[in-house]
């Protein structure tokens, strides 16, 4: 079997998902953007069994995927909250070091849709529940601008 493309691809397709999310926040630095992917990552995973997690992870691109599972240590699902909430705590990661925007998650639910088959994600989505299909809704005016970023 060939290795899959995701594998070959990882550095780009993670550069290209950053740079979606750093546009879309207004952040300055990778490292900024990578905080406030991580935190909303991190708020959606405490609300999944480990089963739902893996089905969201499958569906991830590689490096992305890894930050998802990154150092998870599973236990009782966290209930869903309000946007704001949610919001809130992904903020609070690496509290110190954070300057996450309040429209966090819809900003990473962009850049996301951008890096994964829509098809798939909201298949994965459908199968969690509402709330996280609510979670990583977009409202955009112009559908194209979702289109797949890289094949």
């Amino acid at each position: 079997m060939p290795m899959p493309h995701a594998y070959r691809t990882a550095s780009k397709d993670w550069q290209a998902f950053l740079a979606d999310a750093k546009d879309r926040m207004g952040l300055t630095s990778d490292n900024m953007t990578y905080t406030a992917v991580d935190g909303v990552l991190q708020t959606f995973r405490r609300r999944l069994s480990v089963e739902q997690a893996l089905a969201f992870a499958d569906i991830l691109p590689a490096v992305l995927r890894a930050l998802f599972v990154y150092r998870w240590r599973p236990g009782p699902c966290e209930p869903w909250a309000d946007r704001a909430s949610l919001a809130a705590e992904a903020q609070a990661v690496r509290k110190d070091h954070n300057l996450t925007p309040d429209s966090c998650i819809e900003d990473t639910a962009w850049a996301l849709r951008r890096a994964v088959r829509q098809i798939d994600l909201d298949r994965v989505l459908a199968g969690i529940g509402p709330e996280a299909q609510a979670f990583w809704a977009v409202d955009v005016q112009d559908p194209h601008e979702l289109e797949r970023r890289f094949p």
